[in-house]
């Protein structure tokens, strides 16, 4: 992965408008932050396959950034976005990386879905 170019994020969550993709986000503190301090609770989130029609979306900020899509029903939102990947399959991976290095939220988009 590399830093996040945004024109170049921007233009390939403009090829998912008005179609059906696979998503996949995910969030955690990770189980390393509950282990230093007991007052932290350790939470996530985790979907994977949601079949989604994006209607727009868009990336925001100067780093960490935001993706937001907007769907027929209702959002889907990335927050503290570092990092990105366009791999051999077409598939937009972002991430969100602490200090540290470690994942802290991932937003991956699909025309397939994920296996």
């Amino acid at each position: 992965m590399q830093p996040i170019n945004k024109d170049a994020v921007q233009k390939r969550l403009e090829s998912f408008f008005q179609q059906t993709v696979y998503v996949h986000l995910e969030t955690t503190n990770g189980a390393y932050a509950a282990h230093f301090n007991d007052q932290i609770i350790n939470v996530g989130a985790f979907i994977r396959n949601a079949a989604v029609n994006v209607k727009q979306g868009k990336i925001t900020g100067e780093g960490p950034f935001r993706v937001g899509l907007e769907l027929e029903l209702g959002w889907v939102y990335a927050e503290g976005l570092t990092d990105w990947e366009l791999d051999d399959k077409g598939r937009l991976l972002l991430a969100g990386h602490n200090r540290d290095g470690q994942l802290a939220v991932a937003l991956q988009i699909s025309e397939k879905p994920f296996v």
